[in-house]
């Protein structure tokens, strides 16, 4: 069965109207895909401002966002190290990176670490591969810096990167025994898509250029340029003929093949940030702006995110969250406070690192994609295994809220409704914050009113005005996480 994409409107920025409102879905839709989702203070915010106004000033920011200091083992290799400690400081290392990506998705202005995630499934590396947080700091590092940036150098550096020179053997590859690995997916999975426009001679003429990079001294250690391991000959790579090296590779793929790598990136792009059905015009317009801006990436995003196709109500919802988007999403909405301890005695981090590893339990774990192709993404998130496991860690998040922030759970439902004595109407405001969509009948509203009413309070007390958010914190905070935990087992609550 074909899957169509209804989705109408052009690349034309869009302006509100009767018929596409700039109202509080489109605002969460802005912020679920340019980011992680946002809290209700964010939205009431956007919807003051122009919403093409909203998003050049997030890519702008974006742009602008210094990187992330690095860490004092940013450079080490394993001599640097305590010989004794060696194992818990690299596990401990990476932990601590890995939170701090995830304080950064969670930050004000995220796009830069939403594109980075994109980036990490589309050059892939394994961290199981290569298992040096010198190399997974230098990998990351790369994926931030050209998020938005020079697509043509981005791949130039990334090919070049310890991490990708060990995941796909180009350490190992020489002039005597050139290896294949990484110049298949060069072309397969990073620029032109699979069997577009190249042959196996292409890769095998590619992997000679491509030697020399094994200037290895030491586990972890930078990994050099050796001219002695270059292959100098002659190469032929579509059909251009001459002495390639590692630039002048990327040089033919993107004069030689720029039609094939800018409808391919572009493609994935909308894939990602639009709908898993491509729009072929709204791509091949995108395309025609990649190339016109020299492969640069931020004139792309810019057009598709202002473009009123972007905004058209058959791409609002469509998307199925991965698993780190979903519990992020979850933390976002609530307010989640990402730095600092608000409660002594209980460590933001551990919540951080518990997405981290609830996600890896239902398919996805940073730094470690499936295979070199990536996660599948979208549909392929979901089966009757990962369900329950989306449940189980959507529970994790709403638990760890009840147990150790209740009254921003609290706080949520009065910004929310206006601090509204109404139960249904507070819990229609908190239904439609988590799923803008809302639910489909009065009937799917009924059951989560009766939800939310719980057993904890007696029914008559939300009718004579006894029952107000501020009635009991343990009880209303319970009455919140339930809902919370009734609206994460609904199926529109995995659409972004």
């Amino acid at each position: 069965m074909i899957a169509l994409n209804c989705a109408t409107g052009t690349l034309a920025p869009y302006v509100p109207s009767s018929e596409r409102p700039w109202d509080r879905r489109r605002a969460a839709h802005i912020y679920k895909r340019l980011g992680f989702g946002a809290n209700a203070a964010t939205i009431d915010a956007a919807l003051q401002q122009d919403p093409t106004t909203l998003v050049e000033s997030i890519i702008t920011n974006a742009i602008a966002k210094p990187l992330p200091n690095a860490p004092v083992w940013a450079n080490w290799a394993i001599g640097d190290y305590n010989q004794d400690t060696i194992q818990e400081d690299v596990v401990q290392q990476t932990f601590d990176w890995t939170v701090a990506w995830l304080e950064e998705m969670m930050s004000e202005n995220p796009l830069r670490e939403k594109l980075a995630l994109f980036w990490h499934n589309h050059f892939v590396t394994q961290l199981d591969a290569y298992q040096c947080p010198s190399y997974l700091y230098n990998y990351h590092r790369i994926l931030q810096q050209y998020a938005l940036g020079d697509f043509k150098t981005f791949t130039e550096e990334i090919g070049k990167c310890p991490a990708m020179l060990i995941y796909l053997n180009g350490v190992q590859s020489t002039r005597l025994e050139p290896n294949e690995n990484y110049a298949r997916e060069l072309y397969e999975l990073f620029t032109l898509g699979e069997n577009n426009n190249y042959t196996q001679q292409d890769i095998t003429e590619t992997a000679r250029a491509l030697t020399g990079y094994n200037g290895f001294t030491e586990a972890c250690a930078p990994i050099g340029f050796l001219q002695i391991s270059h292959d100098p000959g002659s190469k032929t790579i579509f059909g251009q003929t001459g002495n390639w090296g590692y630039e002048d590779v990327h040089q033919l793929i993107f004069t030689e093949r720029r039609d094939e790598v800018a409808n391919f990136i572009c493609t994935k792009v909308y894939k990602a940030f639009v709908s898993p059905n491509v729009d072929e015009t709204i791509v091949a317009g995108l395309a025609a702006t990649f190339k016109a801006n020299d492969f640069n990436l931020a004139p792309v995003f810019r057009q598709l995110f202002k473009s009123e196709h972007f905004f058209d109500d058959a791409v609002l919802g469509v998307s199925v969250k991965s698993p780190i988007e979903a519990m992020l999403h979850m933390l976002k909405e609530i307010d989640f406070p990402y730095q600092g301890i608000m409660n002594p005695d209980y460590n933001v981090n551990q919540i951080l690192l518990g997405v981290y590893f609830q996600s890896a339990q239902i398919g996805q774990q940073l730094w470690n994609p499936t295979d070199v192709a990536g996660w599948d993404g979208d549909q392929a998130w979901i089966n009757s295994n990962t369900l329950t496991g989306r449940w189980e860690t959507s529970d994790f998040v709403t638990f760890s809220m009840f147990q150790n922030y209740r009254f921003m759970l609290i706080d949520l439902a009065k910004a929310l409704s206006n601090n509204s004595a109404d139960a249904e109407f507070v819990t229609q405001v908190i239904v439609e914050h988590f799923i803008p969509q809302g639910l489909q009948t009065p009937d799917d509203y009924d059951r989560a009113t009766m939800v939310f009413k719980s057993d904890f309070v007696p029914g008559n007390y939300f009718e004579d005005g006894t029952w107000s958010l501020d009635y009991d914190e343990e009880v209303v905070a319970a009455q919140i996480a339930l809902l919370i935990r009734h609206i994460t087992r609904l199926p529109e609550f995995q659409l972004a």
